[in-house]
């Protein structure tokens, strides 16, 4: 039976023009470390032949205060290293404006990427997203600021995250160039993106797809209800014949399908950042791969 490879040569980001590692490290708990530690992950990941790097705004935000401090460690981190900046394509995301929620317009979108800029000490960003959808903005509003950015050479590619596909094609029917990516849960236990049409979505128009929280928030590494269990159960029998852990197995099979979304790996652990280079050992066969799809869904395929 044919094996889908997996390969970690640098892939498109859409109609960007800009090359990204298959996989992405995400910031979401960066801003609690030192910033030595902070080093050490980023080069592990580089290491890990790692090239895109996904932080946001709100990252360290914890209801209450430190909102921007994954930001701003990334941004000292730079400061001791500047060549760091060069090496990665460097992504980040804003328009969550604690407590509104959230705010598009573009009084504020302007605000939010020059203090971004400010945090991380750096004149441009490669990728900017808007983070979640404001419902109260128009999405032509959306689209001319982020136009703007493009322009005013503080960002090279725009992108939207946690858009459903509607959301998506409205700013698109107001863009004058490309949207880069697309930025969905998806995991193993997370199937919207496979069975709502985004991945199709993604197929058609040429979207990069970024795959925030690849391992189901922890449930696949450490599986407690019937359904978590037997998907790990299936992705244990790949992880097992390519002798790497089930990480690997779960952002293989987010990356196997023809979509190719770049799962961001979200541990702070380096160690676990080493296992990103594992992916590229996992050969999923039709069969294993869709095992893991039937154990996600419960039931069989029709």
């Amino acid at each position: 039976m044919s094996e889908i490879i997996l390969t970690p040569e640098l892939r498109p980001l859409g109609k960007s023009g800009l090359l990204v590692s298959p996989i992405a490290w995400g910031m979401w708990r960066f801003g609690q470390s030192s910033v030595a530690e902070g080093r050490a992950l980023i080069d592990a990941a580089f290491v890990a032949g790692v090239t895109l790097f996904d932080t946001a705004d709100i990252y360290g935000f914890n209801g209450v205060n430190g909102f921007g401090d994954a930001e701003t460690l990334l941004g000292k981190v730079f400061a001791e290293d500047a060549t760091l900046r060069d090496r990665m394509i460097l992504a980040t995301k804003g328009g969550i404006r604690p407590p509104l929620p959230y705010d598009q317009s573009t009084a504020y979108l302007t605000e939010a990427l020059d203090a971004s800029l400010t945090r991380l000490g750096v004149e441009s960003v490669d990728l900017y997203q808007i983070h979640r959808p404001d419902i109260l903005t128009h999405p032509q509003e959306v689209a001319r600021v982020l136009e703007d950015m493009v322009s005013s050479g503080k960002v090279r590619a725009i992108g939207v995250s946690n858009f459903t596909i509607p959301q998506i094609r409205a700013l698109e029917a107001f863009l004058t160039i490309p949207l880069a990516s697309l930025q969905p849960e998806l995991s193993p236990l997370e199937l919207g993106p496979i069975e709502n049409g985004l991945l199709d979505l993604a197929m058609e128009r040429d979207h990069a797809v970024l795959a925030w929280s690849p391992l189901g928030g922890g449930r696949i590494g450490s599986p407690e209800d019937d359904r978590s269990k037997a998907v790990a159960a299936a992705l244990d029998v790949v992880a097992e014949q390519a002798g790497v852990s089930r990480a690997a197995a779960a952002y293989a099979w987010i990356m196997a399908q023809p979509a190719r979304a770049i799962p961001i790996v979200g541990t702070q652990n380096t160690a676990r950042i080493a296992e990103i280079a594992d992916v590229y050992k996992v050969r999923f066969t039709r069969q294993s791969w869709y095992d893991v799809l039937i154990a996600s869904r419960g039931e069989r395929l029709p």
